[in-house]
């Protein structure tokens, strides 16, 4: 057991306290919750901030220090992931009395589960994401670069009101579409190309997710059979999301799906993750995740086949956890779109 809290992880603070700062630090005491900050943020912070004593430091190691002496806590959690070696042993050479103990297995999960508020932000982020994308399909057209389609995608998002994107958006054609996280580059679109695009919004802090795969000019009789596969693989994934239900088994719903058809070793990653304050969130949905999905939590469902040097084809939605099902917030039907 600890007496005390230490965040660092920036996400977190901001999930626990409003505040949208990019540096400072958290002690949850035995009494009261005190943020850190220095001068840049003051302002900020009493504005932003909500149910916490505002501590404003001059060097961080001994604005922490401090504020923990202050509390008496002899016992403190610290989430390890969000602290680097050089931080973690200054803190422990000045808190003699103090013992340090990881806890991020235990609050790992704390932004899983979503109020009305978060999924209104999300629900909002997928709404500026899909719109946007499909403002551009005139775009997706033989001798355009995938660079400069996509930053065309990325206005597009802000014009509409996004804060920001939620990671530098994908674009990825021909043989680059085999690369999952492939970097948009100075090729050109090519007629008769696979094209993936992943892309997302940040609307009131939250993030959206959302992949769609298109032939532009034409598409052969494989890419269709693929296509059809990933589709079937994210439609059984996404009708096995309700509350209670593994994560494991999810994965597996999409999983089985393409191995079944000799593909398996084409869909190298995960079939989801969580969304919310951050683009990658608890909880992981993967072959060997631990836990059950519960109601709240936002969720992406994403399987995909990638043949290496010819192309690759993913399928992605966003969606919220129901008891009895899922709702799906982005917005774009995952048909097979021919762009001519």
């Amino acid at each position: 057991a600890v007496e005390a809290i230490l965040f660092l992880d920036m996400i977190n603070i901001r999930y626990l306290t409003g505040f949208a700062g990019s540096e400072g630090a958290l002690l949850i005491g035995q009494e009261e919750a005190t943020l850190l900050i220095d001068g840049r943020y003051a302002t900020q912070a009493r504005q932003e901030a909500h149910g916490v004593k505002v501590f404003e430091y001059q060097d961080r190691i001994d604005g922490i220090v401090a504020v923990i002496l202050e509390d008496g806590s002899k016992t403190v959690g610290f989430e390890a992931q969000a602290i680097s070696y050089d931080t973690y042993t200054r803190l422990k050479n000045r808190l003699k009395g103090t013992k340090l103990r990881p806890v991020s297995d235990e609050i790992s999960t704390i932004r899983a589960i979503k109020g009305e508020r978060e999924i209104a932000a999300i629900r909002k982020a997928a709404e500026i994401s899909s719109g946007a994308l499909t403002s551009v399909y005139d775009f997706i057209r033989p001798g355009v670069r995938e660079r400069d389609l996509a930053v065309d995608l990325e206005f597009k998002m802000r014009h509409n009101g996004a804060e920001g994107v939620s990671f530098a958006t994908i674009v990825a054609s021909g043989t680059n579409s085999a690369l999952p996280h492939a970097a948009p580059s100075s090729r050109k679109i090519e007629d008769g190309d696979v094209v993936v695009i992943d892309c997302g919004a940040v609307y009131g802090g939250y993030h959206s997710d959302e992949t769609c795969t298109f032939a532009v000019g034409q598409a052969n009789d494989r890419q269709k059979e693929v296509y059809r596969l990933v589709k079937e693989a994210h439609d059984r994934a996404r009708d096995t999301v309700r509350a209670g239900v593994p994560c494991s088994v999810v994965d597996r719903a999409a999983r089985t799906c393409i191995e079944d058809r000799g593909l398996g070793a084409y869909f190298p990653h995960g079939t989801g993750h969580g969304v919310g304050l951050a683009i990658h969130e608890a909880p992981r949905i993967a072959a060997k995740s631990k836990g059950a999905l519960e109601a709240g939590m936002v969720v992406t469902i994403e399987p995909g086949v990638y043949i290496p040097d010819i192309w690759g084809i993913r399928i992605e939605d966003t969606v919220l956890v129901k008891e009895d099902g899922c709702e799906v917030l982005t917005k774009i039907v995952k048909d097979f779109i021919i762009l001519t």
